[in-house]
């Protein structure tokens, strides 16, 4: 039988809803596969089917996921899910195939005798290490509306992980955090539900001008982390290992003149 390619959406849902879509076809998972967008060069050979994003669908994976396997291996898939690796779509569709088909159940992560296991895991512990250095590394700017803004351009879709985070910590606050490289928005208004907003492609410059305060204290921690510096023992290589340079290019006190 040929292989056959389930081509999805780059997301948890689109995912989830080609995980739905395997099963449905009963046909067995031998020759079935997850894929995350179209490819340039299709395979001989191979079948492709177009999966779009179902809510109702996702849902049932989910329940799923929570009843069948555990919630801590389905936080593991979302945060698999929210890699910037596009191969996670059959890696996560084989993870599940594992849990469920093959029994491993709540043991499915333990499992990394599996390669699609062992990358899910792989993949859900890089996502979950960059959500733990932004939420160190972000520095966020009031802006004249007073609204708290900051920008970052993580490689994982981590936003959802760490607004949870400030939302906790900055719940009087409205803020928002901005993933340039996705164009996408955690938004918090001040002690109301944070929420996700995408497809705006950038915010008016005439938004963003920053408070009076804001330039004094840029100013001011600016001096502060200049001053505290022992010259003597700069190592800048060993800055980057802890501080890599992604991570400074969006923090106010490596980019002030």
């Amino acid at each position: 039988m040929e292989d056959k390619y389930i081509i999805c959406e780059d997301s948890l849902e689109g995912i989830l809803t080609a995980v739905y879509d395997a099963y449905a076809l009963r046909e067995g998972h031998e020759h079935l596969h997850v894929q995350i967008g179209e490819e340039e060069n299709y395979r001989l050979f191979a079948e492709y089917v177009y999966s779009q994003p179902d809510s109702v669908k996702t849902d049932k994976v989910i329940r799923t996921l929570k009843e069948r396997l555990g919630p801590e291996v389905y936080a593991g898939i979302c945060r698999a899910a929210a890699s910037y690796d596009k191969e996670k779509g059959e890696a996560i569709y084989r993870t599940v195939v594992d849990g469920i088909t093959a029994g491993s159940g709540r043991r499915t992560m333990e499992n990394l005798r599996n390669p699609y296991v062992r990358k899910t895991f792989e993949l859900a512990r890089r996502t979950a290490n960059e959500a733990h250095h932004e939420v160190e590394f972000i520095r966020f700017q009031e802006l004249e509306s007073g609204i708290l803004y900051s920008k970052i351009g993580p490689e994982n879709n981590v936003v959802p992980f760490v607004m949870p985070h400030f939302a906790d910590r900055l719940a009087p606050e409205n803020f928002m955090i901005h993933d340039v490289n996705r164009d996408l928005y955690g938004v918090h208004p001040a002690k109301e539900d944070w929420y996700l907003v995408s497809g705006v492609k950038e915010i008016g410059k005439e938004l963003l001008i920053w408070s009076d305060k804001e330039f004094k204290y840029q100013e001011l921690f600016t001096i502060f982390h200049q001053t505290i510096a022992i010259q003597e023992r700069k190592n800048n290589r060993l800055q980057q290992q802890m501080l890599p340079l992604r991570f400074q290019d969006f923090m106010v006190e490596f980019n002030q003149k």
